[in-house]
């Protein structure tokens, strides 16, 4: 049974019971805890909680899920995948306990022809929580399964949370038993790659709190609810019903695997089991790298980024470790697509920027790779040269953390320079670096945010903006909370909190799609005229309530109050222009550089917007003056303005630009300025006309992250600001200079190649200085013990380059007798570069300069290194020269 079969089974099983379809929701969502989305339950959190009451009461999803901290496990055990679907079941105050088991066991267990899966009730098992004895009687009642195939398991196994403060409960785990080819007998407690666990039934029905394991937390007590949160791996599914030995064999996974064999000179499943595990990592990460990029992320140093970057990278490492020479991306990127499309359609419809993204970090790492292997050359040239046949733990690391070095590409390289590596050193720092990343994660963990006070008021409906058609409303108060608490009242100088009120309508924009939130004020009327809030923030609670945080300004607000919201009309015509001039931004750049110009993030506030686009290089000169014009020229032309609301495909279908990664509702609003010049789905505010948004002058781009680049430009009377700044620069610069404004750039190009040409004749002269004083040197040489030491401090503005440069010359002079030569500078800044030259003869007598070099470093709080006839270094403690070179003489009269 094909994966894409497997998953409509089940869709169709758990709508015939009374189940809402629900699509999976964007790995990427919304939520401080968690980098991607790693459980099907993910997106139903507010409804366990409680904090907002779900529109159904039964749902079922097959939804997209990463997970990333078994990532060294993948291709080795038989089910580790970082990408997998996982398909669940949900309740909210509905069936529990016995409509859990009846429904995932009818749907195991029934025949193919009606709708089931087919498997087998003489191999399947059930492990329940230690005490959970109604779960036992069920399975026993519901499934007919004997009590010798139910094992208890403690909380470790069969006791579910997220692993921060949230919903949990007790579960009962469906395994299936692959047969004793696989394995010892005696249940999943026994051996769990014989006993494959393929369902887990969690009974939410508690939160929990604070905790740092997984059976190491406090239960808080009951939730509003009980309720089921089911999970079926789809991937462990499909290895069953299509009878291969591993999840990485399945029918998305294995033309992967094929696609890398056509190119590769070892084949997989040929008995190499360190081969076959490299092909396994790249089918896995092939597909979860599509799907990240697919939902908006890019390769980057942190975060999502990082992740994705290290999926790539894990997957060019194990093509070349298998002989790939040639560039793969490209076919891994089609076969994915050609694979999972019909699952997921935006693998398709957005393969031009998954492709482009991913064909671009294969380039980069491949560079990366070359720069890696000069450094390995270097390390291991020193190696040989101290006398040494193992490259130290911290080279390895280095190259690793600095390079992206695999430890086994690196273990290669060596064997290939007659080299081994020190393993245990290298993953001592390795283990060092984890648990510093993990202690510092911990530290940002936290719990899902409590929205419970305001579940009443999420419960009662939205709130009604009112702000597309009006700046003033007279609304109703429906709450006041201080500091997240509701209150009946709230007066001037009453608190020092935040002050939050909850309106039935609001013409105030909450802060949302790159659009911060209005300001304004809020006045009573009636008997509380008198009150009055300056609004300084509206935000969004639930995605619901328009939740605006204001300063008490005079008076009082009660709950129930009448009150006038007004937004100030001079702040939203500039975020209006703001806003609008962003979309103005997008169709430039799109027109420009093409459709692969996709947006990536965006902020924009009154007369000033930002842009983040996905983009490989920086923008020319000519580019960025195009980009400049066609936005300048849309305005220009006065374009319309029109907004509509209508289906989410029916807008895709218009070419309506989405943002990737956000989840959108079914009926969306749709911009439209200047017919098919701009077309996109946005809830913000916006002009009437294109001709209001004024001049946009572009004021830079830059990067941002791997493959995002990001524009920013004014407009409005900001624009004419900065615009009037520079015309004022530019005639201050023509009085000075004497000349025409328009002569004024050729005449600072001269002037700059002049002070060049000045600087050029100065360091001349300072290393004439330089070298005159080092003849002297040469001819003072001291004599430490055996051997002629020149140790000197040099003047200022001396480089690294020229130290190298003056040792080589005094080293010479001072002939065929033990010399040593170490010179140190007060550089540019802070800087204090130092360089240390050792003669053959100071060698013979054990003298190295990558040794002495680390003495000099010490008092000048430097390091360095070298090789043993020459090493340099650079520190930032000035003050610490003189004892630096005492600390040099002391050590070599030891010698």
């Amino acid at each position: 049974m094909q994966t894409h079969e497997i998953r409509k089974r089940f869709l169709d099983h758990f709508v015939k019971a009374g189940h809402t379809e629900v699509p999976s929701a964007s790995v990427i969502l919304d939520d401080p805890n968690l980098l991607f989305v790693n459980a099907g339950m993910v997106q139903f959190v507010p409804f366990f909680l409680g904090a907002r009451t779900p529109p159904y009461e039964r749902a079922t999803s097959v939804q997209k899920c990463i997970r990333t901290p078994d990532i060294e496990e993948v291709g080795i055990t038989t089910r580790h995948n970082t990408f997998f679907q996982m398909a669940g079941n949900f309740s909210f105050g509905d069936y529990f306990k016995k409509g859990a088991i009846e429904l995932a066991w009818t749907l195991l267990t029934n025949p193919v022809s009606e709708g089931g899966y087919g498997f087998d009730p003489e191999r399947l098992w059930a492990t329940v929580y230690l005490d959970d004895d109604e779960a036992i009687e069920l399975w026993q009642e519901v499934a007919g399964l004997p009590l010798e195939r139910i094992q208890r398991r403690g909380m470790a196994d069969n006791y579910w949370s997220m692993g921060i403060p949230g919903p949990c409960g007790p579960c009962s785990e469906i395994y299936y038993d692959r047969g004793p080819e696989y394995g010892v007998d005696g249940g999943p407690e026994a051996n769990e790659d014989r006993y494959i666990e393929i369902w887990n039934l969690v009974f939410m029905q508690n939160e929990r709190g604070e905790g740092t394991s997984k059976d190491d937390f406090e239960i808080l007590g009951p939730l509003p609810r009980k309720n089921i949160d089911t999970g079926m791996g789809v991937e462990r599914i499909a290895c069953l019903l299509q009878g291969v030995d591993n999840v990485y064999e399945t029918d998305l996974v294995r033309p992967v695997i094929d696609k890398v064999a056509e190119y590769a000179p070892r084949g997989y499943g040929k008995g190499n089991h360190t081969d076959d595990v490299r092909y396994r990592i790249i089918g896995d990460h092939s597909r979860t790298a599509a799907i990240i990029i697919g939902d908006g992320v890019s390769p980057g140093n942190e975060g999502r980024g990082y992740v994705l970057r290290r999926l790539l990278r894990r997957i060019i490492r194990a093509a070349k470790l298998l002989g790939v020479e040639q560039p793969i991306m490209s076919e891994l990127m089609v076969t994915v697509r050609d694979e999972m499309g019909p699952s997921y359609p935006e693998l398709v419809t957005d393969f031009d920027r998954i492709h482009r993204i991913a064909v671009a970090e294969e380039t980069a790492f491949n560079r990366t790779l070359a720069s890696g292997s000069r450094l390995f050359d270097d390390a291991a040239e020193a190696t040989r040269s101290a006398g040494k046949s193992t490259l130290s733990g911290i080279d390895a690391f280095t190259l690793h953390d600095t390079y992206g070095f695999p430890i086994e590409l690196t273990l290669e390289m060596a064997a290939e320079a007659g080299l081994s590596v020190d393993e245990e050193g290298f993953r001592g720092l390795m283990a060092e670096q984890r648990q510093r990343a993990k202690a510092d994660a911990a530290a940002r963990k936290q719990a899902h945010t409590d929205l419970s006070a305001y579940r009443d008021l999420v419960d009662g409906g939205p709130t009604e903006f009112t702000g597309f058609d009006e700046l003033a409303t007279q609304a109703t108060i429906l709450g006041i909370f201080v500091d997240g608490a509701r209150v009946p009242v709230v007066s001037h100088g009453g608190t020092d909190g935040t002050v939050e009120l909850i309106l039935d309508r609001t013409p105030f924009y909450a802060e949302s799609g790159g659009q911060i939130a209005d300001e304004g004020t809020i006045t009573g009327t009636g008997s509380s005229e008198t009150a009055k809030a300056t609004v300084t923030d509206v935000q969004k609670i639930a995605k619901t309530l328009w939740a605006h945080r204001v300063r008490v300004e005079s008076g009082e607000f009660v709950e129930g109050d009448t009150i006038v919201a007004e937004v100030d009309p001079t702040w939203r015509h500039g975020a209006t222009q703001g806003h609008s001039g962003t979309h103005m931004v997008h169709a430039a750049l799109r027109e420009v550089l093409g459709p692969n110009a996709v947006q990536a993030g965006s902020l924009n506030r009154p007369g000033y917007l930002r842009f983040d686009f996905n983009w490989q290089g920086s923008l020319s000169e000519a580019q960025r003056t195009q980009i400049e014009e066609v936005a300048n020229e849309a305005v220009q032309a006065d374009y319309a303005v029109n907004t509509f609301n209508t289906g989410l495909d029916q807008a895709k279908a218009m070419g309506a630009m989405a943002l990737f990664g956000e989840n959108y509702p079914d009926e969306v609003r749709v911009v439209e300025i200047g017919g098919p010049f701009s077309l996109e789905l946005c809830g913000g505010t916006h002009v009437r006309s294109s001709a209001q948004i004024g001049p946009v002058t572009l004021l830079g781009e830059s990067s941002v992250g791997s493959g995002v680049r990001r524009v920013e430009a004014y407009v409005g009377l900001e624009s004419f600001r900065h615009l009037s700044k520079e015309r004022a620069l530019m005639a201050g610069l023509a009085s000075s200079l004497k000349v025409p404004s328009e002569e004024v750039p050729a005449r600072v190009a001269n002037l700059v190649e002049r002070l060049r040409a000045a600087e050029k004749e100065l360091d001349k002269v300072r290393l004439a200085n330089a070298r005159a004083a080092a003849a002297n040197a040469a001819a003072g040489a001291e004599t430490v013990g055996k051997v002629r030491l020149v140790a000197q401090r040099m003047a200022g503005g001396v480089s690294a380059a020229d130290l190298r440069s003056l040792v080589g010359d005094i080293k010479g002079k001072l002939g065929t007798e033990p010399g040593v030569v170490a010179l140190i500078a007060e550089g540019e800044g802070d800087s204090v570069p130092f360089v240390v030259a050792v003669n053959p003869g100071a060698q013979d007598l054990g003298l190295k300069a990558g040794d002495l070099v680390k003495v000099l470093g010490g008092p000048v709080n430097g390091r360095g290194g070298g090789k043993a006839d020459l090493a340099q270094g650079s520190g930032k403690g000035a003050a610490g020269i003189d004892a630096a070179l005492a600390a040099l003489r002391a050590e070599i009269s030891r010698s």
